[in-house]
Protein backbone atom coordinates (compact mmCIF):
# COMPACT_ATOMS: atom_id res chain seq x y z
CA UNK A 1 0.00 0.00 0.00
CA UNK A 2 1.36 3.40 -0.53
CA UNK A 3 2.49 5.68 1.75
CA UNK A 4 0.75 9.40 1.82
CA UNK A 5 3.83 10.83 0.89
CA UNK A 6 4.55 8.34 -2.00
CA UNK A 7 0.60 8.55 -3.56
CA UNK A 8 0.83 12.47 -3.41
CA UNK A 9 3.98 12.27 -5.63
CA UNK A 10 2.89 9.90 -7.74
CA UNK A 11 -0.21 12.34 -8.28
CA UNK A 12 1.91 15.17 -8.75
CA UNK A 13 4.16 13.34 -11.38
CA UNK A 14 1.04 12.63 -13.24
CA UNK A 15 -0.11 15.67 -13.80
CA UNK A 16 3.27 16.96 -14.84
CA UNK A 17 3.15 14.47 -17.96
CA UNK A 18 -0.41 15.95 -18.61
CA UNK A 19 0.60 19.48 -18.39
CA UNK A 20 3.85 18.93 -19.88
CA UNK A 21 3.76 20.77 -23.58
CA UNK A 22 4.49 18.87 -26.63
CA UNK A 23 7.25 21.25 -27.82
CA UNK A 24 9.42 20.86 -24.08
CA UNK A 25 8.96 17.34 -24.61
CA UNK A 26 10.71 17.63 -27.62
CA UNK A 27 13.21 19.41 -26.48
CA UNK A 28 14.72 16.52 -24.59
CA UNK A 29 17.56 14.54 -25.73
CA UNK A 30 16.32 11.68 -27.23
CA UNK A 31 19.56 9.49 -26.25
CA UNK A 32 22.67 10.31 -24.87
CA UNK A 33 25.17 7.85 -27.40
CA UNK A 34 25.84 10.32 -29.66
CA UNK A 35 29.29 11.62 -29.88
CA UNK A 36 30.79 12.98 -26.85
CA UNK A 37 33.34 15.49 -28.06
CA UNK A 38 31.44 18.00 -29.97
CA UNK A 39 29.75 20.66 -28.72
CA UNK A 40 25.85 19.88 -26.74
CA UNK A 41 23.50 22.14 -29.44
CA UNK A 42 23.04 21.64 -32.53
CA UNK A 43 22.23 25.15 -33.68
CA UNK A 44 24.41 27.82 -34.82
CA UNK A 45 27.65 27.41 -36.94
CA UNK A 46 29.49 24.13 -36.78
CA UNK A 47 32.46 24.24 -34.44
CA UNK A 48 35.62 23.25 -36.17
CA UNK A 49 39.05 22.61 -35.31
CA UNK A 50 42.13 22.62 -37.86
CA UNK A 51 44.86 19.70 -37.07
CA UNK A 52 48.00 20.26 -39.14
CA UNK A 53 49.29 22.74 -40.14
CA UNK A 54 51.69 21.32 -43.39
CA UNK A 55 49.26 21.32 -46.02
CA UNK A 56 48.64 24.12 -48.29
CA UNK A 57 45.50 23.84 -48.53
CA UNK A 58 45.01 25.36 -45.39
CA UNK A 59 45.09 28.69 -46.30
CA UNK A 60 42.84 28.04 -48.74
CA UNK A 61 40.42 26.29 -46.09
CA UNK A 62 41.25 29.56 -44.45
CA UNK A 63 40.30 31.91 -46.53
CA UNK A 64 36.82 30.29 -47.06
CA UNK A 65 36.20 29.94 -43.67
CA UNK A 66 36.18 33.84 -42.88
CA UNK A 67 34.36 34.63 -45.83
CA UNK A 68 31.31 32.98 -44.27
CA UNK A 69 30.73 32.15 -40.46
CA UNK A 70 26.84 31.17 -40.69
CA UNK A 71 27.54 27.83 -40.57
CA UNK A 72 30.81 27.12 -39.36
CA UNK A 73 32.92 28.72 -37.08
CA UNK A 74 36.71 28.31 -35.97
CA UNK A 75 37.48 27.37 -32.34
CA UNK A 76 40.99 26.24 -32.25
CA UNK A 77 44.07 24.53 -34.07
CA UNK A 78 46.34 22.13 -33.48
CA UNK A 79 50.26 22.14 -35.17
CA UNK A 80 53.47 20.58 -32.91
CA UNK A 81 55.53 22.63 -34.95
CA UNK A 82 56.17 25.98 -32.93
CA UNK A 83 56.97 28.19 -35.34
CA UNK A 84 53.86 27.21 -37.67
CA UNK A 85 51.95 27.56 -35.11
CA UNK A 86 52.99 31.01 -34.36
CA UNK A 87 53.15 32.12 -37.63
CA UNK A 88 49.83 30.61 -38.21
CA UNK A 89 48.19 32.77 -35.27
CA UNK A 90 49.83 36.01 -36.17
CA UNK A 91 48.37 35.47 -39.97
CA UNK A 92 44.87 34.73 -39.30
CA UNK A 93 44.81 36.88 -35.96
CA UNK A 94 44.25 33.69 -33.33
CA UNK A 95 44.56 33.93 -30.01
CA UNK A 96 46.85 31.96 -28.49
CA UNK A 97 44.74 30.08 -26.12
CA UNK A 98 42.82 28.87 -29.50
CA UNK A 99 46.41 27.76 -30.59
CA UNK A 100 47.18 23.63 -28.99
CA UNK A 101 50.59 21.50 -29.77
CA UNK A 102 48.42 18.53 -28.39
CA UNK A 103 45.19 17.27 -30.42
CA UNK A 104 44.21 15.56 -27.28
CA UNK A 105 43.94 19.05 -25.53
CA UNK A 106 42.41 20.64 -28.04
CA UNK A 107 40.15 18.26 -28.10
CA UNK A 108 39.38 18.31 -24.31
CA UNK A 109 39.35 21.98 -23.91
CA UNK A 110 37.56 23.83 -27.14
CA UNK A 111 35.35 20.94 -27.74
CA UNK A 112 35.00 20.98 -31.71
CA UNK A 113 31.90 19.24 -33.16
CA UNK A 114 34.06 18.59 -36.47
CA UNK A 115 38.11 18.48 -37.42
CA UNK A 116 39.18 19.50 -40.77
CA UNK A 117 42.67 17.58 -40.98
CA UNK A 118 45.93 19.55 -42.86
CA UNK A 119 48.25 17.34 -41.92
CA UNK A 120 50.78 14.87 -43.99
CA UNK A 121 48.61 11.86 -45.44
CA UNK A 122 50.58 9.61 -42.85
CA UNK A 123 49.00 11.75 -40.01
CA UNK A 124 45.61 11.03 -41.03
CA UNK A 125 45.76 7.86 -39.16
CA UNK A 126 46.54 9.31 -35.82
CA UNK A 127 44.58 12.29 -36.01
CA UNK A 128 41.21 10.15 -36.93
CA UNK A 129 42.17 8.01 -34.27
CA UNK A 130 42.06 11.02 -31.49
CA UNK A 131 39.39 12.02 -32.96
CA UNK A 132 36.84 9.18 -33.39
CA UNK A 133 37.74 8.74 -29.61
CA UNK A 134 35.93 11.69 -28.46
CA UNK A 135 33.08 10.96 -31.37
CA UNK A 136 34.27 14.50 -33.53
CA UNK A 137 34.07 13.82 -37.36
CA UNK A 138 37.11 14.30 -39.29
CA UNK A 139 37.50 16.09 -43.09
CA UNK A 140 40.89 14.70 -44.61
CA UNK A 141 42.58 16.15 -47.67
CA UNK A 142 42.76 13.79 -50.15
CA UNK A 143 44.15 11.11 -50.28
CA UNK A 144 43.10 8.98 -47.32
CA UNK A 145 45.69 7.46 -46.55
CA UNK A 146 49.20 5.56 -47.31
CA UNK A 147 48.10 2.30 -46.92
CA UNK A 148 45.70 -0.61 -47.19
CA UNK A 149 46.25 -1.17 -43.17
CA UNK A 150 46.11 2.55 -42.32
CA UNK A 151 42.82 3.11 -44.33
CA UNK A 152 41.18 -0.39 -42.82
CA UNK A 153 42.56 1.34 -38.85
CA UNK A 154 40.41 4.05 -40.30
CA UNK A 155 38.24 2.35 -41.16
CA UNK A 156 37.58 0.88 -37.60
CA UNK A 157 38.29 4.07 -35.81
CA UNK A 158 35.41 5.65 -37.35
CA UNK A 159 33.39 2.68 -36.83
CA UNK A 160 34.33 2.47 -32.97
CA UNK A 161 33.39 6.45 -32.53
CA UNK A 162 30.35 6.10 -34.01
CA UNK A 163 31.82 9.42 -36.31
CA UNK A 164 31.84 10.06 -40.42
CA UNK A 165 35.68 10.47 -42.10
CA UNK A 166 34.97 12.96 -45.33
CA UNK A 167 37.92 12.55 -47.82
CA UNK A 168 38.47 16.34 -49.87
CA UNK A 169 39.10 16.49 -53.22
CA UNK A 170 39.10 20.02 -55.25
CA UNK A 171 37.71 18.04 -57.95
CA UNK A 172 34.55 16.70 -56.13
CA UNK A 173 32.89 20.41 -56.23
CA UNK A 174 33.82 20.74 -59.77
CA UNK A 175 30.09 21.74 -61.74
CA UNK A 176 31.81 20.04 -65.05
CA UNK A 177 31.76 16.70 -63.16
CA UNK A 178 27.69 17.02 -62.33
CA UNK A 179 27.35 17.44 -65.77
CA UNK A 180 29.09 14.28 -66.55
CA UNK A 181 27.46 12.48 -63.87
CA UNK A 182 23.95 13.76 -65.57
CA UNK A 183 24.51 13.06 -68.51
CA UNK A 184 26.69 9.55 -69.00
CA UNK A 185 25.13 7.91 -65.61
CA UNK A 186 21.66 9.86 -64.40
CA UNK A 187 20.56 10.09 -68.04
CA UNK A 188 22.34 7.33 -69.46
CA UNK A 189 22.79 9.00 -72.43
CA UNK A 190 25.59 6.86 -73.64
CA UNK A 191 24.93 3.22 -72.55
CA UNK A 192 27.70 1.80 -70.72
CA UNK A 193 30.87 3.37 -69.47
CA UNK A 194 33.48 1.93 -71.30
CA UNK A 195 36.99 4.28 -70.67
CA UNK A 196 37.59 7.10 -68.29
CA UNK A 197 40.79 8.97 -68.93
CA UNK A 198 41.82 11.38 -65.91
CA UNK A 199 44.59 14.00 -66.31
CA UNK A 200 45.93 15.81 -63.27
CA UNK A 201 49.10 17.37 -61.59
CA UNK A 202 51.23 20.95 -62.55
CA UNK A 203 54.67 21.40 -62.70
CA UNK A 204 55.97 20.25 -59.74
CA UNK A 205 55.38 21.16 -56.41
CA UNK A 206 58.50 23.10 -55.75
CA UNK A 207 58.17 24.15 -59.49
CA UNK A 208 55.31 25.96 -58.01
CA UNK A 209 56.56 27.39 -54.77
CA UNK A 210 54.41 25.19 -52.30
CA UNK A 211 55.31 26.01 -48.93
CA UNK A 212 59.08 24.82 -47.00
CA UNK A 213 56.43 22.39 -44.52
CA UNK A 214 54.44 21.40 -47.41
CA UNK A 215 57.16 20.38 -50.26
CA UNK A 216 59.38 18.60 -47.18
CA UNK A 217 56.49 15.79 -46.47
CA UNK A 218 55.63 15.74 -50.65
CA UNK A 219 59.50 14.23 -51.42
CA UNK A 220 58.85 11.49 -48.32
CA UNK A 221 57.30 8.00 -49.47
CA UNK A 222 56.67 7.44 -46.03
CA UNK A 223 54.65 10.87 -45.14
CA UNK A 224 53.14 10.72 -48.59
CA UNK A 225 52.81 7.29 -49.63
CA UNK A 226 54.86 7.99 -53.14
CA UNK A 227 55.09 11.28 -54.93
CA UNK A 228 53.02 12.01 -57.93
CA UNK A 229 51.49 8.78 -57.86
CA UNK A 230 49.87 9.41 -54.51
CA UNK A 231 49.56 13.10 -54.76
CA UNK A 232 47.92 12.95 -58.24
CA UNK A 233 46.83 9.62 -59.26
CA UNK A 234 44.40 9.53 -56.40
CA UNK A 235 42.22 12.38 -57.99
CA UNK A 236 41.83 9.15 -60.97
CA UNK A 237 41.17 6.51 -58.39
CA UNK A 238 38.49 8.74 -56.96
CA UNK A 239 36.37 9.73 -59.92
CA UNK A 240 36.92 6.48 -61.38
CA UNK A 241 35.24 4.43 -57.98
CA UNK A 242 32.70 7.26 -58.54
CA UNK A 243 31.52 6.51 -61.56
CA UNK A 244 31.95 3.00 -61.20
CA UNK A 245 29.84 3.02 -58.46
CA UNK A 246 32.10 1.61 -56.32
CA UNK A 247 33.01 -1.08 -57.68
CA UNK A 248 36.14 -2.81 -57.02
CA UNK A 249 38.54 -3.25 -59.98
CA UNK A 250 39.69 -6.47 -61.46
CA UNK A 251 43.53 -5.72 -61.60
CA UNK A 252 46.00 -2.40 -61.64
CA UNK A 253 49.14 -2.26 -63.82
CA UNK A 254 51.33 1.29 -63.28
CA UNK A 255 54.75 2.65 -64.17
CA UNK A 256 55.92 5.64 -62.82
CA UNK A 257 59.25 7.89 -63.70
CA UNK A 258 61.66 9.94 -62.04
CA UNK A 259 62.66 12.74 -64.64
CA UNK A 260 63.71 15.14 -61.72
CA UNK A 261 65.61 13.11 -59.26
CA UNK A 262 67.70 16.41 -58.36
CA UNK A 263 64.38 17.77 -56.88
CA UNK A 264 62.81 14.47 -56.56
CA UNK A 265 65.32 12.03 -55.70
CA UNK A 266 63.11 9.53 -53.69
CA UNK A 267 59.82 9.51 -54.82
CA UNK A 268 57.92 9.80 -58.54
CA UNK A 269 57.27 12.79 -60.62
CA UNK A 270 55.54 10.78 -63.27
CA UNK A 271 53.07 7.85 -62.98
CA UNK A 272 50.31 6.37 -65.22
CA UNK A 273 47.67 4.09 -63.52
CA UNK A 274 45.27 1.54 -65.74
CA UNK A 275 42.50 0.39 -63.71
CA UNK A 276 40.81 -2.72 -64.97
CA UNK A 277 37.09 -3.40 -64.70
CA UNK A 278 35.00 -6.18 -65.57
CA UNK A 279 33.57 -3.70 -68.38
CA UNK A 280 35.33 -0.66 -68.44
CA UNK A 281 38.72 0.41 -68.38
CA UNK A 282 40.29 3.67 -66.24
CA UNK A 283 43.37 5.20 -67.08
CA UNK A 284 44.95 8.01 -64.18
CA UNK A 285 47.81 10.39 -65.20
CA UNK A 286 49.78 12.26 -62.76
CA UNK A 287 52.59 14.23 -63.43
CA UNK A 288 54.44 16.85 -61.38
CA UNK A 289 55.84 17.66 -65.01
CA UNK A 290 52.81 19.05 -66.61
CA UNK A 291 53.66 22.30 -68.58
CA UNK A 292 50.26 23.68 -66.80
CA UNK A 293 48.29 22.43 -63.84
CA UNK A 294 45.53 20.55 -65.29
CA UNK A 295 42.46 19.02 -63.36
CA UNK A 296 40.84 17.27 -66.44
CA UNK A 297 38.17 14.13 -67.12
CA UNK A 298 37.58 12.09 -70.16
CA UNK A 299 34.53 9.67 -69.55
CA UNK A 300 33.60 7.64 -72.95
CA UNK A 301 30.92 5.58 -73.02
CA UNK A 302 28.96 2.96 -75.95
CA UNK A 303 27.10 5.94 -77.62
CA UNK A 304 28.22 9.37 -76.32
CA UNK A 305 31.14 10.88 -74.50
CA UNK A 306 31.86 13.77 -72.58
CA UNK A 307 35.36 15.52 -71.73
CA UNK A 308 35.57 18.36 -68.59
CA UNK A 309 38.19 20.47 -68.73
CA UNK A 310 38.91 21.78 -65.47
CA UNK A 311 35.51 22.77 -63.54
CA UNK A 312 33.53 24.90 -65.53
CA UNK A 313 34.04 23.74 -69.16
CA UNK A 314 32.43 20.27 -70.23
CA UNK A 315 32.45 19.08 -74.36
CA UNK A 316 29.37 16.27 -74.89
CA UNK A 317 29.09 14.22 -77.74
CA UNK A 318 26.01 12.32 -78.43
CA UNK A 319 24.58 9.72 -80.94
CA UNK A 320 24.24 11.63 -84.11
CA UNK A 321 24.84 14.97 -83.46
CA UNK A 322 28.20 16.50 -83.25
CA UNK A 323 30.55 17.64 -80.52
CA UNK A 324 28.96 20.45 -77.93
CA UNK A 325 29.77 22.81 -75.29
CA UNK A 326 27.67 20.43 -72.29
CA UNK A 327 25.62 22.54 -69.80
CA UNK A 328 26.98 22.44 -66.44
CA UNK A 329 25.30 21.15 -63.56
CA UNK A 330 24.57 22.12 -60.24
CA UNK A 331 24.88 20.66 -57.11
CA UNK A 332 23.06 21.52 -54.18
CA UNK A 333 23.61 23.67 -51.42
CA UNK A 334 25.08 21.42 -49.18
CA UNK A 335 27.01 20.06 -51.83
CA UNK A 336 28.35 22.92 -53.53
CA UNK A 337 32.07 23.11 -51.52
CA UNK A 338 33.85 21.38 -48.48
CA UNK A 339 32.95 23.43 -45.73
CA UNK A 340 29.15 23.30 -46.35
CA UNK A 341 29.61 19.47 -46.98
CA UNK A 342 31.29 19.36 -43.63
CA UNK A 343 28.65 21.46 -42.04
CA UNK A 344 25.90 19.48 -43.49
CA UNK A 345 27.38 15.94 -42.45
CA UNK A 346 27.95 17.16 -38.99
CA UNK A 347 24.48 18.61 -38.46
CA UNK A 348 23.32 15.46 -39.76
CA UNK A 349 21.44 16.80 -42.68
CA UNK A 350 23.79 14.34 -44.96
CA UNK A 351 25.83 11.42 -44.80
CA UNK A 352 28.76 11.37 -46.69
CA UNK A 353 28.73 9.28 -49.92
CA UNK A 354 30.13 8.83 -52.93
CA UNK A 355 33.45 10.63 -54.07
CA UNK A 356 34.01 12.27 -50.34
CA UNK A 357 32.58 8.79 -48.47
CA UNK A 358 34.77 6.44 -46.83
CA UNK A 359 33.44 3.41 -49.15
CA UNK A 360 34.68 5.03 -52.09
CA UNK A 361 38.32 6.33 -50.47
CA UNK A 362 38.48 2.65 -49.22
CA UNK A 363 39.09 1.81 -52.82
CA UNK A 364 40.78 4.73 -53.47
CA UNK A 365 43.69 3.52 -51.10
CA UNK A 366 43.36 0.16 -52.44
CA UNK A 367 43.92 1.14 -56.11
CA UNK A 368 46.60 3.22 -54.97
CA UNK A 369 48.31 0.71 -52.72
CA UNK A 370 48.61 -1.52 -55.99
CA UNK A 371 49.60 1.27 -58.45
CA UNK A 372 52.80 0.99 -56.03
CA UNK A 373 53.39 -2.24 -55.76
CA UNK A 374 52.97 -2.63 -59.76
CA UNK A 375 55.58 0.20 -60.48
CA UNK A 376 57.85 -1.50 -57.88
CA UNK A 377 57.72 -4.94 -59.39
CA UNK A 378 56.84 -4.24 -63.27
CA UNK A 379 53.72 -6.58 -62.56
CA UNK A 380 49.98 -6.31 -62.94
CA UNK A 381 48.10 -6.38 -59.96
CA UNK A 382 45.36 -8.50 -59.09
CA UNK A 383 43.01 -6.89 -56.99
CA UNK A 384 42.64 -9.31 -53.52
CA UNK A 385 38.83 -10.00 -52.85
CA UNK A 386 37.91 -7.78 -49.66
Amino acid sequence: MLSGTMLLRAVLLLLLAVCLPPAAAAQAPASTTGPVGGAASNTGPVRVAIAGLVHGHVGGFMRQLQGRGADMELVAVYEPDAALRKAFSERYKIADDKMFASLDELLQKAKPEAVAAFSSTKDHRPIIETAAARGVHVMVEKPLAVSVADAKAIEQAAAKGRIHVITNYETTWYPSHRAIWDLLKEQKAGGALRKMVVMDGHEGPKEINVQPEFLAWLRDPVQNGAGALFDFGCYGANLMTWLMDEQRPIAVTAITHRFKPAIYPNVDDEATIVVEYPGAQGIAQASWNWPFGRKDLEVYAEKAYAVATGGTKVRVRLPGAPETEGALGAWPADERDAISYLAAVTRGRLKPSGLSGLANNLIVVEILDAARESAKTGKRVVMRRP
